[in-house]
């Protein structure tokens, strides 16, 4: 840019994106910080350009013309066709005022070189593109500077180069709409992935809290498993070494019905040696019937004694069976509660392992 030919009347800061060429839809940013953007006049050719420099290299070299239009698709973004560049330039600002005045400085420019195109048309003298055309009166742009009229021919040849034909201004037409388009769909991708990562760390943060949670019912479970072993532990062994009363093989129904013939044949002997007893014998023995009532009574009292014992038994052995039927039952409640304990444990574990797969 020669400092002779060239003056900058305005200048700003913007992110500089391009269309892609490929996609005509999405954004290419020409760089991760914000660029110097700034409209040049140049004297010598009566012409206006958008220009920004991004390192060794002009990012934007757009040449203003009538037709162009600078178009606000948001508060803080704008774009405009470039034909010759064959492209479309977006700005993103850092707040609307920025946007504003560059909007209000593409127009002024615009203008400017409008009337230059007319009155290099009309064939009028052209005084200065700044301060307007000396035969239709304009009123003067007050930021564009004076350096001198080209010739007539010169501006001629260059604006009646910049008119595009209907195809192209259709083709513009339709760029600055896919460009509008494009970003409106970076911005709500935008939020929208600002939205999930903000859902992301909520869920994560309560993934957390649910994981120390469970950690601490995990806990819980296993100590009260460890303990539901032990007791189941401690029944089994109780089992184990209390004494059976009726032998396995034999069963207690056996030993009852044994016990039962048992008092049974007591009885009728002792029936027999009353009938014995009271039948008239023809000159007795006082000697033997001494002896046989001695037997009944020995008789007698053994019954007794056996029917004492019997019914001692029997206490013992519905003692047993209840004791042992209580046994069970506790043995059957510890290993039914060992079981949901397990499958909560099961299912806990099935969690933790969800969740560490889910968790980023």
């Amino acid at each position: 840019l020669s400092p002779c030919r060239e003056q900058p009347i305005f200048s700003t800061r913007a992110h500089v994106f391009q269309i892609d060429p490929a996609t005509k839809r999405n954004w290419i940013p020409a760089g991760k910080h914000a660029l110097t953007v700034s409209y040049f006049y140049d004297a010598t050719r009566n012409v206006y350009r958008i220009i920004s420099i991004g390192g060794a290299k002009a990012i934007i070299n757009s040449t203003v013309t009538p037709n162009m239009t600078f178009t606000k698709t948001s508060q803080k973004f704008g774009q405009w066709a470039d034909s010759r560049a064959n492209t479309v330039y977006g700005l993103g600002f850092a707040s609307e005022q920025h946007l504003t005045q560059f909007a209000e400085k593409f127009q002024e420019v615009k203008e400017a070189a409008r009337l230059a195109r007319e009155k290099s048309q009309d064939g009028g003298e052209l005084t200065s593109p700044a301060l307007g055309l000396s035969t239709h009166q304009v009123p003067p742009s007050p930021l564009i500077s004076t350096n001198g009229p080209p010739s007539d021919e010169k501006l001629f040849r260059s604006q009646s180069a910049e008119a595009p034909g209907p195809a192209e201004r259709e083709r513009l037409k339709k760029m600055l709409s896919e460009g509008s388009v494009g970003e409106v769909q970076w911005e709500a991708e935008f939020f929208a992935l600002q939205d999930s990562n903000n859902k992301l760390a909520s869920a994560l943060r309560e993934a957390n809290a649910a994981a120390a949670q469970w950690r601490q019912q995990l806990e819980a479970q296993r100590a009260e498993a460890e303990r539901l072993r032990q007791r189941v532990a401690e029944l089994e062994a109780q089992a184990a070494t209390e004494p059976t009363p009726v032998s396995e093989k034999e069963g207690p129904g056996q030993a009852l019905e044994q016990l039962e013939s048992l008092v049974q044949t007591k009885d009728q002997e002792i029936q027999t040696l009353k009938s014995q007893a009271g039948v008239p014998r023809e000159a007795p023995d006082a000697v033997d019937r001494d002896e046989t009532q001695q037997k009944v009574q020995d008789l007698e009292t053994r019954n007794v004694e056996l029917e004492h014992q019997l019914r001692v038994t029997e206490r013992s052995l519905e003692e047993a069976r209840a004791e042992r039927e209580r046994a069970r039952a506790e043995v059957g409640r510890a290993a039914q509660l060992l079981d949901v304990r397990l499958f909560e444990l099961s299912e806990l574990r099935e969690g933790l392992a969800r969740l560490a797969e889910g968790a980023p």
